[in-house]
């Protein structure tokens, strides 16, 4: 059964065709309906992310069924109704996740899907920030970079959103982590916990004598063949995001070299590589990173805040290149509220 309201409307971030994120504005929708097993969430805060960019291109658009859609992942607020079958969550419970459809004023999700509690003490604000960059840093760590207690990490990249949650994981899981970031940065990554910093517009981190258990390359700045000589004999390279395309780009161009004749150097020898992955949205993870974030061992960072109606202006800074840590989106008026 799927209950609606009939006539009640919201505000949200509509794409009804591709652009620049420019043209969007809010619009008045209808409220999502309420399934069975749904959790109908009054959003607070959530924030910009690049994959909240894709339903703006025509791939995403075409993905879509070329119907308009409400864009947006990262969400923080207040469980306002549950399905009959719902017994997880019910009215008034405070949580946080990773769904589309978050840039609005509610936001419907289910039981099983990616949202847990939110951790008592931390804001809407700040827990509408985690869902989408602090998953893809824990995943990249954990389950495609390998990460052991005691391994020296360094995180090319360190002052965006999935590297400043990816310095405090590592650290928290008990890393050694080199951050390597542009001078303007240095402080922060510092008081993130890292060991060690590396300012890339003075010094190459591929050219220094410390070698790496892991990298994490977020930035993409350097080659695959030059993060590798700073890499143990059978450390681990993982590619996230921009950088992971890029490599995955080089590689497919010297892998066609090779089908051609051409002599591929550098052999992998007992290193990993991992170029390419998509990070999965659950409820285990966003669990434990909100067990993390309890603790005060990891604490999302924000660097401006706008409100719904100026999203547009959120998404441009985000995708400019020009943010450091996480850009938040205050949907509703108690975005800054810890209670």
């Amino acid at each position: 059964m799927i209950v609606t309201t009939a006539g009640s409307k919201m505000k949200a971030i509509l794409c009804a065709r591709p652009g620049p994120v420019s043209r969007l504005q809010v619009t008045e929708i209808d409220r999502p309906a309420l399934t069975d097993d749904g959790v109908l969430v009054r959003v607070h805060a959530s924030s910009a992310n690049p994959v909240d960019l894709f339903p703006t291109s025509v791939a995403g658009y075409l993905a879509g069924g070329r119907k308009a859609q409400v864009l947006g992942t990262d969400f923080a607020g207040t469980v306002e109704a549950v399905g009959k079958d719902v017994r997880g969550f019910r009215s008034g419970d405070e949580v946080f996740g990773g769904q589309s459809g978050a840039f609005a004023e509610l936001l419907a999700a289910t039981e099983g899907g990616a949202m847990a509690r939110k951790p008592p003490g931390v804001s809407f604000e700040l827990a509408g920030t985690v869902a989408v960059a602090a998953t893809t840093a824990l995943q990249a760590l954990r389950d495609h970079g390998g990460f052991q207690s005691g391994q020296r990490v360094l995180v090319n990249g360190a002052s965006g959103g999935v590297g400043t949650f990816a310095v405090q994981i590592a650290c928290a899981l008990g890393a050694e982590v080199t951050a390597v970031c542009s001078t303007r940065n240095i402080e922060m990554a510092r008081a993130l916990g890292a060991a060690a910093v590396i300012d890339y517009t003075q010094e190459d981190f591929t050219r220094g004598t410390q070698r790496h258990d892991l990298i994490l390359d977020i930035a993409g700045s350097r080659s695959l063949s030059a993060c590798r000589r700073v890499l143990t004999d059978t450390g681990t390279f993982v590619g996230v995001g921009a950088a992971a395309l890029q490599h995955r780009r080089a590689g497919m161009i010297r892998a066609m070299g090779h089908f051609l004749g051409s002599r591929v150097s550098g052999m992998l020898g007992r290193q990993k590589v991992v170029v390419l992955f998509i990070a999965k949205l659950n409820k285990a993870d966003l669990e434990l990173l909100g067990d993390l974030i309890a603790s005060g061992k990891v604490v999302p960072a924000i660097d401006r805040r706008y409100d719904l109606a100026h999203t547009s202006d959120a998404l441009q800074y985000m995708n400019d290149g020009h943010a450091r840590a996480k850009v938040a989106i205050r949907v509703g008026p108690d975005a800054a509220s810890n209670r």
